[in-house]
């Protein structure tokens, strides 16, 4: 423990080394450089928890190679520049692009190195200001297939209620490397009696904790949520009365998941008949009090977003939806609205995706980034000639690596703000240095527990600005300054709570935070969901409107369904740890010690079948690229066989550089990051 530096007293803010935010206090030393964070004891979030991420924050605002000042290219080299030249220039070349080829040739990408709340909808908010259609993100490969599918079904995303739930299904998710709150809320519902299952072919960290792990074969999730619905129906296992009432479109799945015998499940998916058999029972049992969680392990298919439907129509199933122990429909805190769908709708306008995804634009009013490079480089629909780029990396973290390096390169202008130099950051025409989570302030709204909580300012850095601050003076340059009018963060947050019943002041003075409201149940009983039809969809009107299937049909994964022997393994990307975050903290010394190098999971029979030994390096490739990575060979529950698994992020083995861009989810444009059909060889000397 550090002494307590009494020129500078502790600071309670909340993390952002993640997306959890949780709750934590900060210390600063004589000079008020941040010196040591702990956990906050009484926020209820984290309850007084934080994860061995979270100290990472200290070597992250300190770190010697941090971008602290504005860097022009000047021919192959860089030059520091003032940070008022640097916004006059950028505005003037936004506007010359304006000018000559129309406000949607520009387009601005939003990553999550600094934030990802507010930070989202203030990039939008200007997109929206400069008449552009073309905001794009990391959301395109993460997140917004699961979000998308639950609320096909239900109008929301429910959240799992594990602290009080009997029967807990975890699917391609490992909380205590993603989202170590909800670890928590896991472990405490199995003291409690309830059992948890796993979905995972990776024997992870949750996994290890799990009652029954089962490993199908990546991509094929959604026949097993229909083997699973399937015994719901034909056993009477259902709740008859919510699904009469408050369901449409039943009798229609019920038909589809016919097919779903328990032979049929174990063929597709290679999880044995009778594992279906009792998962299915369990289920039944739980009743109400039966919570799911989906992560990224689902989305990363050609067939994610009905994936999703088919797992969430099991909540429906058995009643547990909005239900204590079940998946809770948590209401926002209501605050005002950033982004300007309503106010500058920009419907008229085609994206430089070509309109191909009409999901992804009505939920999400964004394009998808695959597509959007493709303009880039071949003026189809029409040309991006310019983008802003805040604290993303996806040379590193998009599928295709070197076609986003290409197109990235091909721009008139790209402007990265960040807080390293990067791999994308390399392509720029201008760097600008982004402020950490320490040096701005920002709501966080915590759903499940219906509580806001506001970030405190640590520090501030002269010539680095926060989210905020930067689009204010770009706007203002540009002569829409009247979008961006408040002073500073502070002022943005005191009016987002206008709309509220949460005083600003006292929100200030809460490092506990407030609850807005309590959590309430059953709320379909009273209100309808923001379905088109008020209820809840196994069938879905909206998505046969736009040419798509009804119901979630599931279809087999491309490499199961076509396979070709000169690509024998399916390969899964992205399995986290608890210390990297995506691309982000390898240049954490204390971080990379513990993982020091990537590697490529294997199964112990293919790589007898192989040759390979421990630690040996190979050439891993797929029909889009190839790279260099050292095998782990890992114990026989690990992982299943013919399956490969490469966390991503690593610029010495960019597994990237093997994932599809061409093959994307019909409904969402998702990439096909998982399931990838790969090659092994060994490197000879």
């Amino acid at each position: 423990m550090i002494e307590k530096s009494r020129d500078f007293p502790p600071v309670n803010t909340f993390c952002r080394m993640c997306d959890n935010h949780c709750a934590i206090t900060v210390h600063r030393d004589g000079n008020g450089q941040v010196s040591n964070i702990e956990s906050y004891p009484d926020h209820p979030w984290n309850q007084g928890r934080i994860c061995s991420r979270a100290g990472g924050a200290v070597e992250i605002t300190n770190h010697p190679d941090r971008l602290l000042r504005p860097l022009k290219k000047v021919g192959s080299g860089w030059q520091e520049i003032d940070l008022e030249q640097a916004l006059d220039e950028i505005a003037e070349r936004v506007a010359d692009l304006q000018t000559n080829f129309g406000p949607e040739s520009m387009s601005v990408w939003k990553g999550e190195a600094t934030s990802f709340n507010q930070q989202e909808d203030l990039a939008k908010r200007f997109c929206r200001a400069l008449g552009t259609p073309n905001y794009l993100s990391v959301d395109s490969l993460c997140f917004c297939t699961r979000e998308i599918g639950w609320s096909l079904v239900y109008g929301s995303w429910p959240k799992p209620d594990f602290r009080n739930s009997r029967c807990m299904l975890v699917w391609g998710s490992n909380p205590p490397a993603s989202h170590p709150p909800l670890t928590r809320q896991i472990l405490k519902g199995q003291e409690r009696g309830a059992t948890l299952i796993v979905i995972d072919p990776r024997l992870s960290t949750i996994a290890r904790q799990a009652d029954i792990h089962v490993q199908p074969k990546p991509g094929t999730d959604g026949a097993l949520a229909w083997g699973l619905a399937h015994q719901l129906i034909v056993n009477d296992w259902y709740d008859k009365d919510f699904v009469k009432s408050y369901t449409i479109g039943f009798d229609k799945a019920a038909r589809y998941a016919a097919d779903f015998t328990p032979g049929a499940v174990e063929a597709q998916t290679g999880v044995p008949a009778q594992t279906v058999i009792k998962i299915a029972s369990l289920i039944h049992q739980a009743g109400s009090r039966f919570a799911q969680l989906t992560g990224n392990g689902i989305e990363h298919y050609e067939n994610g977003v009905n994936n999703t439907r088919a797992i969430a129509y099991l909540n429906a199933l058995c009643g547990s939806f909005d239900m204590k122990g079940g998946a809770v429909q948590v209401d926002g805190l209501g605050q005002q609205s950033l982004a300007l769908f309503d106010e500058i709708p920009l419907r008229q306008l085609k994206r430089a995706d070509g309109d191909k995804f009409p999901v992804m634009r009505d939920f999400r009013q964004e394009c998808n980034t695959m597509t959007a490079l493709d303009a880039i480089l071949t003026g189809n629909p029409y040309s991006l000639k310019g983008m802003i780029m805040t604290a993303a990396n996806p040379v590193i973290t998009n599928p295709n690596s070197e076609k986003v390096r290409k197109a990235l390169a091909a721009l008139d202008l790209l402007v990265v703000r960040e807080l390293f130099m990067t791999e994308s950051t390399g392509l720029a025409d201008y760097v600008l240095p982004a402020a950490t989570f320490l040096e701005r302030t920002e709501l966080y709204v915590y759903g499940p527990i219906q509580t806001v909580s506001m970030s405190t300012r640590v520090q501030s850095i002269p010539g680095v600005q926060d989210e905020y601050q930067f689009w204010h003076d770009i706007a203002h340059r540009m002569d829409f300054g009247e979008y961006f009018p408040w002073e500073n963060e502070s002022a943005l947050n005191e009016w987002l709570l206008q709309s509220t019943d949460i005083d600003f002041k006292e929100l200030q003075n809460s490092p506990q935070g407030i609850q807005y409201q309590q959590i309430k149940y059953k709320k379909w009983q009273h209100r309808p969901l923001a379905t088109p039809s008020g209820k809840v969809e196994f069938a879905s009107s909206y998505l046969a409107k736009q040419g798509y299937e009804e119901i979630g049909e599931y279809k087999a994964p491309r490499y199961l369904n076509n396979p070709k022997p000169e690509f024998p393994f399916s390969l899964i990307t992205g399995a986290r740890n608890h210390l990297t975050y995506h691309s982000s903290y390898r240049g954490i010394e204390r971080f990379r010690a513990e993982y020091p190098d990537p590697h490529v999971e294997m199964h112990p029979d293919d790589a007898d079948g192989g040759g390979i030994t421990n630690g040996e390096m190979v050439k891993l490739s797929s029909v889009v690229g190839s790279i260099e990575i050292p095998v782990k060979i890992v114990s026989r529950q690990e992982i299943i066989p013919g399956v490969l698994q490469a966390t991503h992020g690593w610029k010495e083995a960019n597994v990237n550089a093997l994932t599809h861009d061409d093959i994307l989810d019909p409904i969402d444009g998702f990439p096909v990051q998982k399931g990838v059909a790969v090659k092994v060889e060994r490197m000879l000397k």
